[in-house]
């Protein structure tokens, strides 16, 4: 079914915002401080409006979806990217790069989050994922004259670059076998599925998808990026980019686990996700860093999810999606808050500087400590129901044994949590650090981050209501 332009309405109030950001950024020199920044800010929120009223559902020329699938994520992207400027404001002023580069390409970059995950044609999905990427590329070098941030850009360009190369090829041989654009008539397609050209075009799909969700053995990059980039936009990336990634992949699965080409990769997805559980828990237990602590444990997560989504058709899409949003804002809350108490000072990284913070800044170790517990998996919070469906699903799904290897996986995990809560709240602070210049945004941040973790781990039965009429409503 064809549709306006209202499909497209979310995404098309960040393709303005961040264009009218650019122009004033090269055509008005002088300007209040926070023009740019409230510009971004009325841009985003215009495009979460649009994003949560139900207009009527169709695709817009065949290529972007505007059901209750996209809508749902387009939601989640605009609250990350809301969030991310706020704890973007203070700190990109008081290290000098809060220009119209800056917020014109976290709105970009929201954009291309939003077209991976509406793309319903290759190539949208493609140029969605190649917007996305190449405005992060450029958000991390942000900070002139770091060399920790320009050596991340690059390796995250390097690596980028390959992953866009498999995909360009795994697409191409793609069509080359089924003759089809249409991501569900190419997935879907029963004839092509057991062909060798297309177990090796799935192949090199996964791979570039592989590269930038941090799939194990393609995660090298990502410890080194999430320690080198700015703390509000290693936050942005961890999450939206992930998310983004998750939810394309969550659209392949349903429209090829109905014997399409999706059943040929269960034997695959089920070591990747066995191992990047595993590699992802095992390797943070032994980082002093909590940002490469961090990066680790987001790897492990992806594996949870990877894990899940193989039950596709056992209730593993619900856990997906319900997981996918607990997890953005959790992991967003724990970057974030080295962002509100890096503020006025280089990243807060080693675990020693955190020493003493829970008695300090009370709001922003309780933030970080309610996140880790929920990554952690713990009740009350939202990570908790996450888990117990991702693991429900999986165990539904008929996967016995990987199921147990990732619960093991997350026992692992207990301990590099709680030794960060540890160091928060067991010892005293040697230090204060002023962090004042945040406590607006700040609060606000905190306050959503924890409000929403509570909420959905007190009350998930909405949100999964929710997620089972969208699911429900889901079409080839």
């Amino acid at each position: 079914m064809q549709s306006g332009w209202l499909v497209i309405l979310p995404q098309l109030f960040l393709a303005t915002g961040g264009l009218l950001i650019f122009c004033v950024g090269a055509f008005l020199r002088k300007r209040p401080e926070r023009l740019l920044f409230n510009l971004a800010l009325a841009a985003v929120l215009c495009s979460l409006v649009a994003a949560a009223v139900p207009w009527p559902a169709g695709i817009f020329e065949g290529m972007v979806d505007g059901g209750g699938y996209a809508r749902f994520f387009n939601v989640l992207f605009s609250a990350i990217t809301l969030l991310t400027l706020f704890i973007s404001f203070h700190y990109a002023n008081s290290k000098g790069f809060s220009g119209d580069e800056y917020y014109g390409l976290i709105l970009y970059a929201a954009a291309g989050m939003m077209l991976v995950a509406s793309a319903v044609h290759w190539l949208i999905f493609f140029l969605g994922l190649e917007l996305l990427s190449i405005s992060l590329y450029v958000l991390i070098a942000s900070p002139r004259g770091e060399p920790y941030s320009n050596e991340a850009a690059v390796k995250y360009f390097i690596m980028g670059s390959v992953a866009s190369g498999f995909l360009t090829f795994g697409i191409s041989l793609l069509y080359a076998v089924t003759g089809k654009m249409n991501i569900a008539e190419s997935l879907g397609s029963t004839a092509a599925a057991s062909e060798a050209g297309m177990i090796v075009a799935l192949g090199l799909i996964l791979v570039g998808i592989g590269f930038k969700v941090s799939l194990v053995p393609f995660h090298l990059w990502t410890p080194d990026v999430y320690q080198g980039a700015p703390a509000p936009v290693t936050a942005f990336l961890s999450t939206g980019s992930k998310a983004a990634l998750f939810s394309a992949l969550l659209r392949f699965a349903l429209y090829g686990a109905d014997g399409g080409a999706w059943e040929t990769l269960v034997p695959v997805l089920w070591v990747l996700a066995a191992v990047t559980m595993l590699a992802g828990n095992i390797t943070a237990l032994m980082q002093t860093r909590l940002k490469r602590l961090l990066a680790y444990s987001s790897v492990a997560q992806m594996g949870y999810l990877l894990m899940a989504l193989l039950a596709v058709r056992q209730n593993g899409a619900a856990a997906v999606m319900f997981y996918t949003a607990v997890y953005a804002f959790m992991d967003f809350g724990a970057f974030g808050t080295v962002a509100l108490l890096s503020a006025t000072r280089s990243d807060m990284d080693a675990l020693e500087e955190y020493r003493g913070m829970g008695y300090l800044h009370p709001w922003k170790a309780a933030l970080l400590s309610v996140c880790l517990f929920s990554l952690a998996g713990l009740p009350p919070t939202a990570g908790f129901i996450g888990k117990f469906a991702l693991f429900q699903a999986t165990l539904q799904g008929g996967f016995l044994t990987l199921a147990l290897i990732g619960i093991v996986a997350a026992i692992l995990s207990l301990y590099y949590y709680l030794k960060v809560i540890a160091v928060l709240y067991m010892r005293g602070a040697d230090r204060a650090i002023d962090i004042s210049e945040t406590r607006g945004y700040g609060t606000f941040t905190c306050a959503a981050v924890l409000s929403v973790i509570f909420i959905l781990g007190l009350f998930p039965s909405p949100l999964f209501l929710l997620i089972t009429q969208i699911l429900s409503a889901f079409s080839i």
